[in-house]
């Protein structure tokens, strides 16, 4: 399953995610910080939806609310529905 998810309140404008039998097989964001999303999309492949959702939720970004692996958890929560 692929998941397009358009994010809100951060420097990235979209983020797609793979996903197959709950685990993350690729994440791609659009915009925001190459490096670090890179790193992210890294760190987080292979693992499960959950897991990444319990390490990533709620993180923000400087004052703003939320961050780009907090907009990667609301994507994957969409995945769960």
């Amino acid at each position: 399953m692929t998941i397009n998810y358009k994010t809100q309140g951060t420097c990235s404008t979209n983020i797609e995610v793979e996903i197959e039998n709950g685990i993350v097989n690729g994440v791609h964001f659009t915009g925001g910080c190459n490096g670090n999303l890179k790193g992210i999309s890294s760190l987080v492949k292979g693992m499960k939806v959950e897991d990444v959702i319990e390490r990533l939720e709620g993180i923000q970004c400087g004052s703003k609310p939320t961050s780009c692996p907090d907009q990667l958890c609301k994507a994957l929560r969409e995945s769960l529905k």
